[in-house]
């Protein structure tokens, strides 16, 4: 009941077009019922599939998810290992349901960090859903903000040898040049920080902290996040008309 009074609360007309998610707490999520890490990363992706299902719900254009960030590099090799084999094994059991969903799959970071199997699985998934035009649905792997920002500018500078390079020069070489800005953050697992997670493309987005665990996600948190998003003013520096 409760969800259903939020949900009426919500205005259609002012639904975020594309909302990025840091997926934070599956650790602490498993090791609060002393289960090993790899099957709080597990847990967590059921809260993916839920967040998708919200996100075709409320008609939601893009949703951009940190799935593994540069500085995990750094963690245990077991540990990286069993994320490598879950990501291994989600393309292998929902490739097929993705594309049936005309869901577009877009990869922000550097792949080549993983495995040459892994990465021919995940350049067959860009291929096959390229042409799809529904959820835009982009998975950062092995993504860093700033490491994201000096390949755009290298980028830039290998096409135009210019004495300057401008914001847009940069906008038109990141990894997310395709897709519109982002308008609502969400974090999960009561840290309130960025992580290096989109620092250019968030400049002006909605930050919304949440302290439940990302296991626990559901869809009260997901309208919480929508609520207020509706109740902030965006004037993006300027004064109000």
């Amino acid at each position: 009941m409760l969800n259903l009074f939020k949900k009426l609360s919500l205005r259609p007309d002012n639904f975020p077009k594309h909302i990025a998610v840091i997926m934070d707490g599956n650790g602490r999520w498993a090791q609060k019922r002393q289960l090993p890490r790899s099957l709080g990363h597990a847990k967590g992706l059921d809260s993916v599939q839920k967040i998708i299902q919200y996100a075709h719900e409320f008609k939601i254009q893009c949703l951009t998810l940190y799935a593994f960030s540069t500085e995990n590099s750094g963690r245990p090799k077991k540990e990286i290992s069993d994320l490598t084999i879950l990501f291994d094994k989600t393309i292998t059991e929902e490739s097929e349901k993705i594309f049936a969903n005309n869901i577009k799959i877009t990869i922000l970071g550097d792949i080549s960090f993983f495995p040459d199997n892994l990465q021919k699985k995940i350049q067959d998934l860009l291929t096959k859903t390229k042409k799809n035009n529904g959820l835009s649905l982009n998975i950062a792997l092995n993504y860093g903000g700033r490491s994201e920002i000096v390949r755009s500018v290298n980028k830039a500078l290998s096409k135009k040898k210019l004495p300057k390079i401008t914001e847009k020069d940069i906008e038109r070489n990141l990894d997310t040049k395709d897709l519109p800005g982002v308008d609502l953050l969400i974090r999960t697992g009561g840290e309130k920080r960025l992580s290096n997670f989109l620092i250019w493309q968030l400049a002006y987005s909605e930050l919304y902290f949440e302290k439940c665990l990302w296991p626990d996600f559901n869809k009260n948190n997901f309208i919480n996040a929508l609520l207020f998003y509706q109740s902030r003013n965006r004037r993006f520096g300027k004064l109000n008309n």
